[in-house]
């Protein structure tokens, strides 16, 4: 009966959406060439607005990020929707919408971070109100599924996302470190620069080796994220424009043969070929295979990328890793393969 009462209330949602539809849509560029937005950057008072655009999130999880911003000067807000369960999702599809649509709005949110990823975010991008976003423009926290969301934001809206830790994450000095370093007290010409690895599993780990695919250093806007949503993107309106870009790629916990199918997918695709580079971050769990005659990871990669010649790195530290740097979708930014190293070419937040 529960379940049925919510499948009613999604419905429900959904002939809402139908008869208001300015509620929940903005107009739609799907340019990519909206003007460039930064946003206003964070400082210590400032009230964070925690999302779940996908999977529901467990209350110990949402306590301990709010613990954690507080002790970073934050004040965190949410509404009773994070705490919901429908499936696999926080909240069926229209609530999770309303819950991002409304941070935006919301004149007491100062930026807004998403609780965690999973799945769902691909589902409620039609329902977004993008001139709600430009009108209202916030840093915009997360990564993996929310992947979708920071590409699809920044292309409709030109707002400067930002790939970085989801509150479930936000639990490392170095991710802390680097998020603030974005977003609270951004430079010009900041360099983002891998951690150090002291633990020696993790030096050990070919998954986080750090390797040049092909030298030299590349200049373009950043976009990307994880591998399996950036595919994910294809063939729709978000579909990413790659063209002199520095694509960052990641992905967890899949074989070489589908990274090889995935990233063969960008290549045949309309524009990847034109990238100006490429950023692979760790991909964790995705060295193994349960085929003896498999190839390794860094086969694979080096298959599909070094062809294209242009500068490209494997082993930065993003993704679903415990060091997880922060970057800005759609900042201007130089990718040196010497130094494996990213710099910023202005502030990402004002």
């Amino acid at each position: 009966m529960a379940k049925r009462r919510q499948f009613l209330n999604a419905a429900l949602g959904s002939i809402a959406i139908g008869l208001f539809p300015n509620i929940f849509y903005g107009q739609k560029s799907r340019t990519g060439t909206a003007p460039k937005i930064i946003p206003k950057r964070l400082k210590k008072g400032d009230t964070i607005g925690l999302i779940a655009p996908g999977y529901a999130v467990k209350r110990e999880t949402l306590e301990e990020a709010k613990s954690t911003l507080v002790r970073m000067g934050f004040v965190p807000y949410h509404t009773e929707r994070i705490l919901g369960k429908y499936g696999y999702f926080s909240a069926p599809d229209m609530e999770r919408a309303v819950d991002l649509n409304e941070m935006f709005t919301n004149p007491k949110i100062d930026g807004i971070l998403c609780a965690r990823g999973g799945y769902g975010c691909t589902r409620i991008m039609e329902m977004i109100n993008y001139e709600n976003i430009k009108s209202n423009p916030k840093v915009f926290i997360g990564f993996s599924d929310v992947t979708a969301l920071l590409n699809g934001i920044y292309q409709e809206t030109g707002l400067v996302t930002f790939h970085g830790p989801v509150g479930s994450t936000l639990n490392d000095p170095y991710t802390i470190g680097h998020l603030q370093q974005v977003v609270m007290h951004p430079k010009n010409k900041l360099v983002i620069e891998n951690v150090i690895l002291t633990d020696e599993n993790l030096r050990e780990n070919v998954e986080y080796d750090r390797y040049k695919i092909s030298s030299g250093s590349a200049t373009g806007k950043l976009v990307g994220g994880s591998l399996t949503l950036v595919n994910a993107l294809v063939g729709t309106p978000w579909e990413i424009d790659f063209t002199d870009a520095i694509v960052c790629l990641e992905d967890i916990d899949e074989q070489p043969y589908r990274i090889d199918r995935m990233l063969t997918q960008l290549l045949e695709g309309k524009t990847f070929n034109k990238a100006a580079g490429v950023a692979f971050g760790v991909c964790a769990g995705c060295n193994t295979s349960t085929n003896p005659d498999s190839f390794s990871l860094k086969e694979v990669i080096m298959d599909r990328i070094k062809p294209m010649q242009i500068p490209a790195v494997y082993g930065m530290s993003f993704g679903h890793i415990g060091n997880n740097f922060t970057f800005p979708i759609g900042m201007d930014a130089t990718l040196d393969t010497e130094k494996m190293t990213i710099q910023l070419l202005g502030k990402a937040a004002l």
